[in-house]
């Protein structure tokens, strides 16, 4: 049996819950809504609060796709209520980033700055110029959002300059051995 599929999703107050055509659920609390249609052969059901997902048998599939529905559901449940965010570090001598109406200006050593526009579902937050906040209430869209951002300068492993995530460990490589013996 599936240790996480099995397990209880329990819907917080103030979180409304409803599974259409029995595979498609839509969650809706303070910080948004979500619809996700999931797999036709999941039996998804929601009473008293309490969210249940079960398999309708053994196959390999199934138990596969039985905690995978699980995951997003609470995830879901989660994300309308707390909300998920992304802390990106920018390193690097005059890299800086800022924030001017609702678009992100980033200064990463090119002859250009880089822009990138804030969506409806995702929010941008700058709380200095070496650090970004992501924030949404889909989690795979943060993640997602983040990377892109992450993409535009990823570090670089001899001085370890550009956009990382926080607490991400870069991999330091040493730079020429043979520099400056002669033979």
């Amino acid at each position: 049996m599936s240790r996480i599929g099995i397990k209880p999703i329990s819907v917080p107050a103030g979180v409304e819950v409803t599974v259409a055509d029995g595979n498609v659920v839509t969650v809706k609390g303070p910080k948004g809504s979500l619809t996700k249609e999931f797999h036709k052969d999941m039996i998804i059901k929601c009473a008293d609060g309490v969210i249940t997902v079960e398999r309708p048998s053994e196959d390999k599939l199934h138990k596969s796709l039985h905690g995978l529905t699980r995951t997003l559901v609470h995830n879901m449940v989660e994300g309308v209520t707390d909300g998920f965010a992304k802390k990106l570090e920018i390193v690097g001598v005059g890299y800086r980033a800022q924030k001017q109406g609702k678009d992100l200006v980033l200064n990463l050593g090119f002859s250009h700055q880089v822009i990138v526009p804030e969506t409806d579902t995702i929010k941008i937050d700058v709380p200095d110029a070496n650090h970004i906040v992501i924030s949404g209430c889909d989690k795979q869209e943060v993640g997602q959002f983040a990377c892109e951002i992450r993409e535009k300068r990823p570090p670089e492993p001899y001085k370890g300059k550009g956009i990382r995530y926080e607490g991400e460990y870069v991999i330091r490589k040493e730079g020429k051995a043979g520099k400056g013996s002669k033979k």
